[in-house]
């Protein structure tokens, strides 16, 4: 019972394994440009404010993130963040309410549906949902928004500042053909744009790897593609082993 029990956790172990491999090597072509410095962003800048960096000085790590500022300057997304970017699903937006409340709203669709449109401007095309427009009536009143980028099987997350711009269909036609979606099912209402202000990865620390269908899929296709030629081959012996029963009978 025991040498079946660790048989079993022996073949969970490969299969994660596997998928690992399989995720760190999308992380690895994700990260090649992660902090190209140059002119004109700066994440912590707009992040550390004075309150913050009040925090930060009484519990020790005021030296470390006043250097963080030094290195984090850029003049836009880099290869890496638009990789990144292009490859998701889904993210979150974080807008700030009349109230003053955060609201945050997760944004879902297609791979690579909101567009890298260039080194500093981002877009993607709003569908039609529940009508609350609570995102859309917040950036009225306020541009300012957060996004935040999480890809579990990699254990990457990106984090951005960025103003935002509702943009009406009918104004930007050119701009709405280059962000529409081919062989996808919805309801256009607007088009949002974010210009962004500032970026930072975070370190993987804490996020539990998840996989996608897809991702499985991939990781595991030489194994199915065996498997099947495998089970082709069983099936034609199988059917010469009966041919020479009938012929012997």
């Amino acid at each position: 019972m025991q040498h079946h029990a660790g048989k079993k956790l022996n073949e969970k172990q490969t299969v994660i394994a596997m998928i690992k491999i399989y995720a760190n090597h999308r992380f690895l072509k994700i990260n090649r440009n992660l902090y190209k410095n140059a002119d004109h962003m700066n994440y912590p800048e707009i992040a550390f404010t004075k309150e913050v960096k009040t925090l930060q000085e009484k519990f020790g790590s005021r030296a470390a993130y006043a250097r963080m500022v030094h290195s984090r300057t850029t003049d836009g997304l880099s290869e890496g963040e638009i990789d990144f970017i292009m490859g998701q699903d889904h993210f979150y937006l974080s807008t700030i309410s009349e109230s003053g409340y955060p609201y945050i709203q997760f944004r879902g669709g297609p791979k690579g549906f909101l567009k890298v449109i260039d080194q500093t401007t981002l877009g993607f095309i709003d569908f039609e949902g529940n009508k609350q427009y609570i995102s859309t009536g917040n950036i009225k009143t306020n541009n300012k928004a957060a996004l935040f980028f999480l890809d579990q099987a990699s254990q990457t997350r990106l984090k951005m500042f960025a103003e935002v711009e509702v943009v009406s269909l009918a104004d930007r036609p050119s701009l709405f053909e280059k962000l529409s979606l081919a062989d996808y099912q919805y309801k256009p209402k607007f088009i949002m744009l974010f210009k962004v202000q500032g970026y930072d990865w975070n370190c993987p620390q804490h996020i539990t790897p998840r996989y996608t269908q897809e991702e499985i899929q991939a990781a595991f296709k030489g194994h199915l593609e065996e498997s099947e030629r495998l089970k082709e081959a069983n099936e034609r012996l199988s059917r010469e082993i009966a041919k020479l029963k009938a012929s012997n009978g």
